[in-house]
C-alpha cells in the first residue's frame, strides 16, 4: 500500500516501514561513526522501541557489543492499518544487529503486567544468564495495576490553579494562548501510578529475586526537569510529581542494589522532539526555541547523540557523574544560563508572524513526522510497499 501520513488532533496514526528503518539507520550509522566504548555487555531495556529506550539500545548494541533484550507495547500491521514506529524500529534494528552478529531478542506486551516481567525473566536465563544494565524508558498513558487490576490514568495538567501560556500548533505555526485547567487529587495520584517509579521498583526487585542482575549491576531510568518556562505544566505539574517519585525511587532501589554492588541513577535528560512532548502543551514552541538557540551554539543534541554522551562520559565503567541530587545530568547544555537566557528573551518576543525566523520550528515539524518514518529524502513515498513487516525475534 501507498502510506501517507494521517493525523487524529497532534497524533500520527500511519507509520511508514522504509521510513521508521531510515531513521533507526541513522542513529545507528552515529553510532558506528564514533569511537567504541567500554560498557555494559547484557542489557535489558524496558520501554525499547521508541525515544531514549531505543537510542540506548543502539547505542550499547552498536557501541559496546551488547547483548540487548528490549520489553515494548507495540501493534504489527493488519490490513489497511500500518504497524506502529516502534514495531517497524524494532524490526529495523534487530535486522541490523543480527546482521553484525548481535544478540537481540524483545518481547512485545505489557510491561506492566507480571506476566511479561516473567517472560523477561525466563528469557534472561535462557539466554544471558545475568543482566549488567537495565534501562528503564517507559512513557505510557495508562497502567493496570498488576495486583488489583486497577485502571490508572495519567493526565498533562499544572497543580494548585490553572495554567496560562503561549503554545504553538507546530503545523500551522501559529502562536496562541492555551489556558490548562488544574489537576483533581486522584489525577495527580493517577499520574504518580503510571509515571512514578512504583512499576520500575516492581521489576528490579522481580529481577533480583529471580537472581537475573549481576554484581555490580546499574538500573538507569529518564526523567526532565526543564526550565521555568514549562515548570507549571511539566516539574510544577502532574507529571512532575510522577518523576519526583521516579527519583526518590532511585534513591530506595540504591539500597536494595547494595546487595550485589549494584546501583540507581535517573538520568534527566534534554528536551527532545517525542510523541509525549509534541501533545504537551507550551512544549514545542519552547523547544523550537531551544533548538535554534543550541544549534547556533553547535550543542544541539537529538536521543542518540544524548545517550551516546551519557555511555561514554557521564556513566561509564568507572562511575557516574551526578549533581547534588544524585542525578545524572545530560540537560547541562539545555541549561546552561546562556542558553536560557537567550531562549527567554525569544519567548518574549515569539509571534505567529515571527516564529519561522527566530526559533526552528521547521526542524521541530519535521523531527516529529521522523518518529512515524516520513519525511526522510532516501524514502520514496509513493511507492507501494509491505506494511506488513516481521520483528525476526517475535515473528520469525
Amino acid at each position: 500500500m501507498i502510506v501517507q501520513p494521517k493525523f487524529r488532533g497532534f497524533i500520527c496514526t500511519t507509520s511508514h516501514p522504509l521510513g521508521c528503518s531510515a531513521h533507526v539507520k541513522r542513529q545507528i550509522d552515529y553510532v558506528r561513526g564514533q569511537k567504541a566504548f567500554t560498557g555494559p555487555k547484557n542489557v535489558l531495556i524496558i520501554g525499547a522501541s521508541t525515544g531514549y529506550g531505543l537510542a540506548s539500545r543502539i547505542a550499547t548494541a552498536f557501541g559496546a557489543g551488547a547483548k540487548t533484550l528490549g520489553v515494548f507495547y507495540e501493534r504489527p500491521a493488519s490490513g489497511n492499518r500500518t504497524a506502529t514506529p516502534g514495531w517497524y524500529n524494532t524490526a529495523a534494528f534487530e535486522r541490523e544487529a543480527h546482521k553484525a552478529g548481535l544478540y537481540a531478542v524483545s518481547i512485545n506486551g505489557d510491561a506492566f503486567s507480571n506476566q511479561i516481567k516473567q517472560q523477561a525473566i525466563d528469557t534472561i536465563k535462557a539466554d544471558l544468564g545475568k543482566i549488567d544494565l537495565v534501562v528503564y524508558s517507559l512513557a505510557a498513558p495508562r497502567r493496570v495495576d498488576p495486583i488489583t487490576n486497577e485502571i490508572y490514568t495519567s493526565v498533562l495538567k499544572p497543580i494548585g490553579r490553572a495554567f496560562t501560556s503561549k503554545t504553538v500548533d507546530f503545523h500551522s505555526g501559529e502562536v496562541s494562548t492555551v489556558t490548562i485547567e488544574t489537576a483533581a487529587e486522584e489525577e495527580i495520584a493517577a499520574t504518580v501510578k503510571v509515571m512514578g517509579g512504583e512499576d520500575w521498583q516492581l521489576w528490579i526487585e522481580a529481577l533480583l529475586e529471580n537472581g537475573v542482575l549481576a554484581d555490580g549491576c546499574t538500573a538507569l531510568a529518564y526523567s526532565y526537569i526543564g526550565p521555568e518556562i514549562t515548570h507549571a505544566v511539566y516539574r510544577s505539574g502532574t507529571i512532575g510529581k510522577a518523576k519526583e517519585h521516579l527519583e526518590a525511587t532511585a534513591q530506595k532501589l540504591n539500597r536494595t542494589l547494595a546487595k550485589i554492588n549494584g546501583r540507581a541513577y535517573v538520568s534527566v535528560n534534554k528536551a527532545v522532539v517525542t510523541q509525549a512532548s509534541a501533545a504537551i502543551p507550551v512544549v514545542p514552541l519552547y523547544a523550537s526555541l531551544l533548538f535554534k538557540v543550541m544549534k547556533e551554539k553547535k550543542i544541539h543534541e537529538g536521543c542518540i547523540e544524548q545517550i551516546y554522551r551519557l555511555f561514554t562520559q557521564k556513566l561509564t565503567a568507572t562511575g557516574a557523574q551526578t549533581d547534588s541530587e544524585g542525578r545524572i545530568r545530560l540537560d547541562d547544555w539545555e541549561m546552561r544560563p546562556d542558553v536560557q537566557e537567550q531562549v527567554v528573551e525569544l519567548w518574549e518576543q515569539v509571534n505567529s508572524g515571527n516564529i519561522a525566523e527566530i526559533s526552528d520550528l521547521a526542524a521541530f515539524r519535521t523531527e516529529f513526522f521522523n518518529l512515524f518514518g516520513f519525511e526522510f529524502p532516501e524514502v520514496d513515498y509513493a511507492q507501494d510497499v509491505d506494511v506488513a513487516v516481521a520483528i525476526p525475534s517475535i515473528d520469525g
